[in-house]
């Protein structure tokens, strides 16, 4: 028995392919670096969902229907945000998102994949004690992200880091939370019972919940001057060293080094070139007590080290990155639930029982 089903092939697909052997993510046939910080997000989610809607249309086209699709949502649910607000960041956003219908259409799949981009900016303004800004449908979809946020236009530099961000993390092989839509979806649910699905395997720690303890990790070895001392003393307490090892790649996760390009070009001078220059060096001193401490494994930088480095200089806190990790990879849980539904069979594994036996009564 493979145990956490490594190895084990549960689906075929045409979405994506995780190389953890040479570090490569490739996505509807190309490579991760040909799409970062090229294609748009908008863009990439249409290549996602290419196939499985017989009314997808051209690029424009698709751009402009999900931005009327932010405006939808924020009509739609506008009057349930007062009361998820006082809901935990990522809990009320998955609430929300609960109250979408559960249909197959393509304008279902624009809702869906619109939610956490307007919910997440919507529900932090509400607990910051602001009014939430409504979407602008004419905006490109990052930039509009981070407008609802903060009430103002965001730098260029700033919409493209957050957009190569949701292209870097739309999709990702079978990975937990992937897995747990595809479930869903090979019962015939609809697509927002699928996704509730792939956002509740996101919300834990080892799986989307991992790039918050990152700026806690960052800010602990700041208060403490040693980073090498802190983090030895990390691993000898069994703490795992956050931002580090990944269970597919074996090598560096190619992600990382997208985001890291990423960060590089929002730098710059002042206190954020201070805190990526630390980050950089936190990075090259965890690689060397990693590999002296656990020879045996292959411990490099994955996305979540660099994705916290990102996002905080967007303006999210990090109790929100789960959620902004989600308005990314919901373009990817949609596409595998329609592939699922239209090329798959319902999902029902066996187990092996290794509980007591019942006496045989004669």
């Amino acid at each position: 028995m493979a145990n956490g089903l490594d190895d084990v092939v549960a689906a075929e697909t045409v979405l994506s392919d995780v190389d953890g052997l040479g570090g490569r993510l490739t996505i509807r046939g190309h490579s991760l670096p040909e799409l970062a910080g090229r294609w748009s997000f908008p863009q990439v989610v249409r290549l996602l969902l290419d196939g499985f809607f017989d009314d997808l249309p051209g690029e424009a086209e698709f751009a402009a229907r999900l931005g009327k699709a932010r405006v939808a949502v924020f009509e739609r649910l506008q009057p349930s945000l007062a009361v998820l607000a006082p809901l935990e960041i990522y809990s009320g956003m998955r609430a929300g998102m609960a109250l979408l219908p559960d249909g197959e259409t393509l304008a279902d799949a624009l809702l869906l994949i619109a939610a956490p981009s307007v919910l997440t900016p919507a529900l932090l303004r509400l607990r910051r004690g602001e009014q939430p800004i409504a979407p602008d449908g004419k905006v490109e979809h990052a930039a509009d992200m981070l407008r609802m946020l903060k009430g103002s236009a965001p730098s260029p530099a700033l919409a493209k880091a957050l957009d190569t961000y949701l292209v870097t993390v739309c999709d990702h092989g079978l990975n937990a939370s992937t897995f747990a839509t595809r479930v869903v979806a090979s019962t015939l649910a609809g697509l927002t019972s699928s996704v509730l699905a792939g956002l509740g395997a996101l919300k834990g720690p080892l799986h989307g919940g991992a790039p918050g303890p990152v700026i806690e990790m960052l800010d602990a070895i700041a208060a403490h001057s040693d980073a090498a001392g802190w983090l030895r003393d990390e691993i000898a307490q069994g703490r795992r060293i956050m931002g580090f090892g990944h269970r597919i790649y074996r090598v560096r996760d190619p992600r990382a080094d997208v985001l890291k390009a990423v960060v590089r070009k929002l730098g710059g001078e002042g206190a954020a070139g201070r805190r990526l220059a630390f980050a950089e060096t936190v990075e090259q001193t965890a690689l060397e007590v990693l590999r002296i401490a656990k020879p045996q494994r292959a411990l490099q930088t994955n996305v979540e080290f660099y994705t916290a480095l990102v996002l905080e200089a967007s303006g999210f806190p990090p109790q929100a990155f789960s959620n902004v990790f989600a308005a990314g990879r919901v373009a990817g849980w949609v596409a595998h639930a329609r592939e699922q539904q239209t090329t798959g069979r319902l999902i029902r594994p066996q187990s092996r029982y290794v509980g007591p036996v019942p006496e045989l009564v004669a």
